[in-house]
């Protein structure tokens, strides 16, 4: 009677189907997460896409995009004068709380809260924190242009600090995400609206 139960083969493919059923199961969440993760990439990247957009063509944030540039720099720029290059300092602008920020000028929360809604229609989960508008010199502008900022910065939205929840690892550990950003160069800066 031993002999045949140990010489009985009937619940093998069983036994071996329970054995892998696990690794399988892992296998295809891991595949699920791994699309989950480039789509939430994707949602990340067209965000920024969005929220720059909405940057370039309405209200700045900073002040500072609104400066003066005749009799500033060195030399002193007379009215029609190109900016010349590192006459203008990034300013960086950012929202902690529900009030945003810049490290030149005044800030419009007003403005980045634009920004940030335009973001929000195409990736919900944005933290208002880890949202950055950057404008940087372009080499474009004049001294005392009459219809607009005599500035016509680079501007960049950037999001950073994002995470990722995969399903395969059971809500134990969170993937953060790559730093995404787009950039534009700044157009007429004014208005609410965006196409």
């Amino acid at each position: 009677m031993a002999r045949r139960l140990v010489l009985d083969r009937s619940g093998a493919s069983a036994a071996e189907f329970g054995l892998v059923l696990p690794l399988l199961i892992l296998l295809l969440l891991g595949m699920i997460d791994v699309g989950r993760y480039m789509w939430t990439i994707n949602r990340a990247e067209k965000a920024v896409q969005m929220g720059v957009r909405m940057a370039v063509v309405t209200d700045y944030v900073s002040s500072a995009i609104n400066a003066n540039y005749i009799g500033a720099c060195s030399p002193a720029l007379k009215a029609g004068d190109s900016i010349p290059p590192g006459c203008f300092s990034t300013v960086t602008c950012s929202r902690s709380g529900t009030t945003a920020t810049c490290s030149s000028g005044t800030a419009s929360t007003t403005a980045f809260n634009r920004v940030l809604t335009r973001m929000e229609a195409i990736y919900p989960e944005v933290v208002p924190s880890n949202v950055e508008v950057i404008y940087s010199d372009s080499g474009v502008g004049y001294a005392g242009n009459p219809t607009g900022p005599d500035v016509a910065p680079l501007v960049t939205v950037r999001l950073s600090g994002m995470t990722f929840q995969p399903i395969s690892l059971f809500s134990l550990a969170s993937v953060t995400l790559p730093d995404v950003h787009s950039s534009l160069t700044f157009e007429d800066g004014t208005g609410s609206q965006s196409n």
